[in-house]
């Protein structure tokens, strides 16, 4: 059971980028996955998490309107696609899948999601 967590970069304020969290071993639309950051010398924070129903929930007010997760069940991926991107965004991006499998649930707590993926680094910087 593995998730892959890419499409990190180097993005100037006001640009964009798509991040993708790809799983293997294991099908991701049975799951509430979340998109969690950690920034230089802080903690953790949640992003946006979106329920294996599809209910989509955004976990830090500074985000909202511009950032948007969704899932491509296909593709077996969750995306999240970032627009008019801020310095502060600047952080290392982690994708996260709860395995217990409650029906349409939204999971916020990051102690509640038990798969993990390494990270991928988002810069923000002119």
């Amino acid at each position: 059971v593995q998730l892959q967590a890419s499409g990190g970069g180097l993005v100037q304020p006001g640009g964009s980028l798509r991040l993708s969290c790809t799983a293997s071993g294991f099908t991701l639309d049975y799951y509430a996955i979340g998109w969690f950051r950690q920034a230089p010398g802080k903690e953790r924070e949640g992003v946006s998490c979106i329920t294996n129903g599809d209910t989509t929930y955004t976990m830090v007010d500074s985000v909202k309107g511009r950032f948007t997760i969704s899932r491509d069940n296909a593709k077996n991926t969750v995306y999240l696609q970032m627009n008019n991107e801020k310095p502060e965004d600047t952080a290392v991006y982690y994708c996260a899948a709860d395995p217990t499998l409650r029906h349409d649930t939204v999971v916020v707590n990051a102690s509640e999601y038990d798969y993990w993926g390494q990270g991928t680094l988002v810069t923000v910087s002119s």
